[in-house]
């Protein structure tokens, strides 16, 4: 018997020692090629770079992953509690490995195995740290040996409180969200401090399977899952009765963060990404982090993307309708394009034509809504032929519409009717933006980001035309002109290619004004007075300003670059008339202020605006003062002749409509040949606002459609929202300058006043000299 004993013993201890033997050499095994794992002490995960507009709001979120990164101070206690309670209890007792859960996962698995049910793991917290950071997902017994080895030494080497912190930063939350804080926001739009019990057990249902339990798209198994991290948080005294009742029926409210600011600055924050992707790198932008300030003001921005749509829609409207989007759609195919439509039409919805009568079209909306377009919604859609000619005015629907068509309809926000609508061919875009710094408030590229993400105020070369003229007339003025000067607007014939052929220009109307002033050039945009001008000042002195100015890279030695035949875009020609109001000081468009590291650092700051004395005490001396650093392109005397002439335009000239605006206002209009393209360029002393209207595929807007009518209306519905102050003048009159009255008509210095009087301004140097006269005789221009 006591041999038996032996025996057994013996046996025993054999086997023990073969198992350590066998422990000790797998852990020996695995340990040979474990991954190091030093980095995690001062590890931080990529996080999205967050550019905000002018009021601290969010506009754009960069990244690959949606992260946000949060340190362990600044996590809930019920966060912690809820993520404890639903993935490692025990997190704070054990050594990185919960011999309990496993014990208790064996049995259960067990179970598992019997039935048929799926497996259950029993990974710590820890453990799921070491997976996620430096093993793969692969489910196999290798991989969790290893992933215990890991578990054990990244104990020994980091705090609980540290382990924790990299696991609910790097956790997947499903909606593309990292971590805590991005979920918090994705789904309740809320920051992590503000959400209750319910919420954070609704985050920490989500690592076990985010997709399964996606509170979007599968609500109730989402909500059970909350309820049973609740009752988990009530048997570990993490909550008492009374609250875990109390959460467990309280409503949670899914909010997606509000995407209007995003939607509404979409080409602005699509600038600011290009602009950050070639400064820092695809990695800086993606995984950097960074806090990016910028110009935008959302007012300002929304007002412009109302007035640019509003407008678009008008011309189109007035140019006839081009029939449905399709024909012959089915109901039920027409509900599988509604499911599966991805773009983003605005204000219209798509809908099913189920009958048409004289007077009304009945509809199937999207909205899975049977109703009526009245006569009145539909009668503007007179047939498209061309860009100038429409067909036969609207008796009855049948001229529209047929049965089974499909197409956009709109709602009348004041009626609640519906109205037979179409998406816009023709195209813009807008730029508003500070003319004494270059700060870009607004920018708009465009109809819809969604439809089409060309920007037509950066990426769209067009010729400016006659909104290229005033720096023509800038030129003149800084090489002797006087702004009553007379010139001959007559017919005009140049020789071009050695002779080949003969270029005529010719006024808008094909008319001739004989002798007129200087100013009036501009103010009735004449084609015969500006290249006579152009001709007498030089096309290298023109040339030079554009240059400059950075309207025109490399402008050609060709007279017709005086009526805008070169190419150039919206935001450098809009930018470069801020040199008419800020004095004759080049300005460069800007639309970041100030870019921080994710630790803070400023790594970028808008340096052509320094404060000088803001870190003195003012009190003790003279204030602080804001210097602008800016290139001088020309005389701040010449900046307010042109000023003063290009008010003239909004008093009498291309823009008068906008004159009973009663506001401090100049500008100029711009129209191509064959009107394929309208600008115009307008300011007030504080803001300047660029406008473009054409086609993409260049072709003519009409031969009515000029940039008086398909441009400037939006720069009046924009600036007769903004809050303007219109007892400002647009800047001292310069010391070099004199004002005397003159009569608009002759030009001639007059010491009444009368209707055709107005006050202009002269150049000191310039009153000795007597009044040009460029004609035909004494000048040889022909």
């Amino acid at each position: 018997m006591k041999s038996l004993i032996n025996k057994i013993l013996l046996l025993t201890l054999t086997l023990i020692f073969i198992g350590f033997f066998l422990i000790f050499t797998a852990i020996w095994y695995f340990s040979t090629d474990l991954p190091d794992f030093d980095f995690l002490k001062n590890y931080k995960p990529p996080v999205s770079t967050k550019v905000y507009n002018s009021s601290g709001e969010i506009i754009a979120d960069f990244s690959r992953q949606r992260r946000s990164f949060i340190k362990y101070e600044q996590i809930p206690k019920k966060i912690i509690y809820a993520f404890l309670s639903a993935e490692d209890k025990n997190f704070f007792k054990h050594p990185g490995i919960d011999a309990k859960g496993i014990t208790r996962a064996v049995f259960k698995n067990i179970e598992n195995i019997i039935s048929g049910s799926r497996l259950e793991g029993a990974s710590t917290i820890t453990q799921q740290v070491a997976k996620n950071f430096l093993l793969t997902s692969d489910v196999s017994l290798s991989r969790k040996i290893k992933e215990a080895i890991l578990a054990f030494r990244i104990e020994k080497t980091l705090s609980k409180q540290r382990i924790l912190e990299l696991y609910l930063n790097e956790i997947y939350l499903g909606e593309r969200a990292y971590g805590i804080a991005s979920a918090s926001m994705i789904y309740f739009d809320k920051s992590v401090n503000e959400i209750n019990f319910a919420e954070a057990a609704l985050l920490a249902s989500l690592p076990k399977a985010p997709s399964k339990y996606n509170p979007y798209k599968k609500n109730n198994l989402a909500f059970k899952r909350k309820n049973w991290v609740l009752s988990r948080m009530y048997e570990n005294n993490f909550i008492d009765k009374k609250t875990f009742s109390e959460e467990k029926n309280r409503k949670i409210n899914l909010k997606k963060k509000k995407i209007t600011l995003f939607e509404n600055s979409l080409f602005f924050s699509e600038e600011v990404r290009k602009n950050l992707y070639e400064k820092y790198g695809e990695e800086n932008l993606y995984k950097g982090g960074m806090y990016v300030k910028t110009s935008l003001d959302n007012d300002i921005q929304l007002i412009s993307i109302n007035a640019l749509i509003k407008n678009l829609e008008s011309y189109d409207k007035r140019h006839g309708w081009r029939g449905p989007v399709n024909e012959n759609v089915s109901l039920e195919e027409f509900k599988n394009i509604v499911l599966n439509k991805k773009n983003n039409y605005r204000n219209k919805k798509l809908a099913l034509v189920t009958e048409v009568s004289n007077d009304k079209i009945n509809i199937y909306t999207e909205e899975n809504i049977n109703t009526t377009i009245n006569k009145q919604n539909f009668q503007w859609a007179r047939r498209y032929i061309s860009s100038d000619y429409k067909g036969p005015k609207i008796k009855n629907a049948n001229q529209i519409v047929k049965a089974n068509d499909l197409i956009f309809v709109s709602k009348n926000k004041k009626t609640g009717e519906y109205i037979l609508d179409q998406i816009p061919i023709v195209n813009g875009g807008v730029v508003v933006m500070n003319p004494w710094n270059g700060r870009v408030y607004a920018l708009v590229g465009g109809y819809n980001f969604d439809l089409n993400q060309f920007n037509r105020v950066t990426q769209a070369k067009r010729q400016p035309g006659s909104a290229f003229k005033p720096f023509v007339y800038a030129a003149a003025l800084e090489n002797g002109f006087k702004p009553n000067d007379l010139i001959l607007d007559a017919p005009f014939v140049l020789d071009q290619n050695k002779g080949e052929f003969k270029w005529k220009p010719s006024n808008y109307g094909k008319k001739f004004y004989g002798l007129n002033t200087f100013r009036s050039g501009i103010e009735k945009s004449k084609n015969l007075t500006t290249v006579r001008i152009a001709q007498k000042v030089g096309l290298d002195k023109i040339n030079s300003i554009s240059k400059k100015l950075n309207i025109y890279n490399e402008p050609i030695q060709i007279l017709s670059y005086s009526l805008g035949s070169g190419e150039t875009n919206l935001i450098n020609l809009a930018s470069a008339y801020a040199s008419f109001v800020n004095g004759g000081k080049k300005i460069s468009p800007t639309l970041i202020d100030h870019i921080q590291d994710q630790n803070g650092k400023t790594i970028f700051k808008n340096k052509k605006i320094e404060c000088y004395g803001c870190n003195k005490d003012y009190l003790k001396g003279k204030p602080p003062t804001i210097k602008y650093n800016f290139e001088q392109v020309f005389s701040d005397s010449t900046a307010f002749q042109m000023v003063n002439i290009l008010k003239g335009v909004v008093d009498r000239g291309t823009a008068k409509k906008i004159k009973n605006l009663n506001i401090e206002l100049g500008g100029k209009t711009g129209t191509t040949n064959d009107n394929f393209d309208a600008w115009f360029i307008g300011f007030t002393p504080n803001v300047l606002i660029g406008v473009y209207v054409g086609f993409d595929e260049p072709a003519t807007l009409g031969k009515k459609e000029t940039g008086s009518k398909a441009a400037l209306p939006i720069f009046r519905d924009i600036v007769k929202q903004l809050n303007l102050n219109t007892d400002r003048p647009f800047f001292k009159v310069p010391p070099s300058i004199k004002l005397e009255k003159i009569d608009v008509n002759s030009g001639k210095i007059v010491k009444l006043k009368s209707k055709n009087t107005i006050v202009e301004g002269f150049k000191i140097n310039s009153m000795t000299k007597k009044t040009n006269s460029i004609n035909p005789v004494n000048n040889g221009i022909y």
